[in-house]
């Protein structure tokens, strides 16, 4: 049975957005192998037109041209889609911490004010629009106090350039240090069936303080959505190719827990991958699910996990089926 696309707030903010989020690293094509830029248009607004508002694009992915490619795409849409992108990783300056190199150029992990104030127009004018509803601290930076970010975050949600303010990558601590210093409204954390450890004290912390949870990776680079069996050979940047996680003895298990769960996703008409999306927004604390897309079925069957809605039997026997089969996946 299908139902209407599940939606949710974002944190304190006014700011309601669809469950199921697009996220849009592997449109920037940036460790992806490329990307297809007529494609990733199609993907974005196949989203839209099925429901899902929530578009969720960073600087980083592709230096620029995630962003450029969602700006394109959303054109005319604009009303239809809540926007949320980044800050915090940055090559127009050299300050704070180096994190990696892009294209021989080095990458700093930067949050200073001045910096900020740069990274949200330069957003702004990729992405064809003059506010951006969710802003977020891509990754953390240790040389700049917490107040100092937030001042400059406050200070563009005051001008309307922002309207809501996140946190990607960061600790218990940096919660508690953001929530001191101003509204957080967000985060955004790794969380799949194979890598649940912020459910101990991370999600907790979150829900005592109204602070909304975008999990990303649900599908853990696409191990997970049902279709990369032990024989799949990855090449070129793809930056599964080297990870142990999809080592062939991991996936000879994901392939089991597939083949357990595959009656809970024919008894709903769903693919294995909508199962665990939807399994994903319904664990305690969990707001919304990034889920990527880069053609236009792909985006399609996302956005069908937001109809779902799995019993509290059928989450309990995916839960049961994932402990037998991923507790000892490598890491």
């Amino acid at each position: 049975m299908s139902h209407d696309m599940l939606n949710r707030k974002i944190g304190r903010s006014e700011i309601t957005a669809s469950a199921i989020g697009l996220g849009t690293w592997a449109i920037g094509g940036w460790m992806w192998g490329g990307t297809d830029r007529a494609a990733s248009i199609a993907a974005i607004q196949a989203s839209v037109d099925e429901g899902v508002s929530l578009i969720d694009t960073a600087p980083a992915y592709g230096q620029g041209l995630a962003e450029e490619i969602v700006g394109e795409a959303i054109q005319g849409r604009r009303d239809k889609v809540v926007l949320a992108t980044k800050c915090g990783l940055v090559w127009h300056v050299q300050q704070g911490n180096h994190f990696f190199d892009y294209a021989g150029q080095p990458v700093h992990r930067y949050l200073g004010r001045a910096s900020i104030q740069h990274e949200v127009e330069q957003s702004l004018r990729r992405l064809r629009t003059d506010y951006i509803d969710h802003y977020i601290t891509h990754w953390q930076d240790p040389t700049t106090p917490v107040e100092e970010t937030m001042d400059a975050l406050q200070e563009l949600k005051q001008a309307g350039k922002i309207r809501s303010i996140g946190a990607s990558n960061c600790t218990a601590a940096d919660v508690t240090a953001y929530l001191a210093a101003g509204q957080l409204d967000a985060v955004q954390e790794e969380y799949s069936m194979i890598k649940r450890d912020i459910e101990d004290q991370f999600l907790p912390l979150c829900m005592q303080n109204g602070v909304s949870v975008l999990s990303y990776s649900s599908l853990a680079l696409g191990l997970l959505g049902g279709r990369i069996g032990p024989d799949r050979v990855f090449s070129g940047d793809d930056l599964r190719r080297e990870n142990p996680r999809f080592s062939q003895a991991n996936r000879r298990k994901v392939a089991a827990l597939m083949e357990e769960i595959g009656p809970i996703a024919h008894a709903h008409s769903a693919t294995l991958a909508q199962i665990v999306i939807a399994w994903t927004i319904q664990q305690p604390g969990i707001t919304f699910a990034l889920c990527g897309a880069r053609n236009p079925e792909q985006a399609r069957e996302n956005a069908g996990a937001g109809r779902l809605r799995l019993s509290a039997t059928d989450l309990q026997s995916v839960s049961d089926a994932a402990r037998r089969h991923l507790t000892d996946l490598d890491a």
